[in-house]
């Protein structure tokens, strides 16, 4: 059985790891080992997390048999909520988690009277495939200077309504 929940401070630590298992995996071989390694010490470390957390993302941890497999962070905005931020562990992609956590995010933006449901992924990422299949649409194609790298993204977005 899966659940998802809330993170609470007491959850960073597992976030983290998971991150740290599921980044070279998932970006192996879109991005320098240099750039993940950046990215992982930037945004995933047990500071880089709470930071986000206080900064308003909103953690949840999906859960398979009380064992987190993966993890969700969203930022409701003016308008619409963006998922900041949505991984899986490597072996548990494909199980229909990732559309788990799709259909909580939307229902979460319906809960909060929003209309849109938006995330970046980037352009070399497989999951722009799932995305597309979880009914988001290209609405824009950016690069986003980020310290030394650069950030090639798509910023998907989905029409959500109750």
């Amino acid at each position: 059985m899966i659940t998802i929940e809330l993170a609470e401070q007491s959850d960073i630590r597992s976030i983290s790891n998971m991150a740290h298992s599921i980044w070279p995996v998932t970006y192996g071989e879109i991005l320098s080992q240099d750039q993940i390694d950046f990215m992982l010490e930037k945004s995933y470390t047990v500071e880089g997390l709470a930071e986000s957390m206080v900064n308003g993302q909103f953690f949840y941890v999906l859960k398979e048999d009380g064992i987190g497999q993966g993890f969700i962070a969203l930022r409701t905005l003016e308008d619409r909520v963006r998922i900041e931020k949505l991984y899986l562990m490597p072996n548990v992609q494909g199980k229909g988690f990732g559309k788990a956590l799709i259909d909580f995010a939307s229902e979460k933006t319906i809960l909060k009277g929003k209309g849109i449901l938006e995330l970046n992924v980037n352009r070399n990422n497989p999951a722009y495939h799932f995305y597309l299949k979880q009914g988001f649409e290209v609405i824009e194609t950016i690069d986003i200077p980020y310290y030394d790298y650069v950030l090639n993204d798509y910023v998907m977005q989905k029409e959500v309504k109750a």
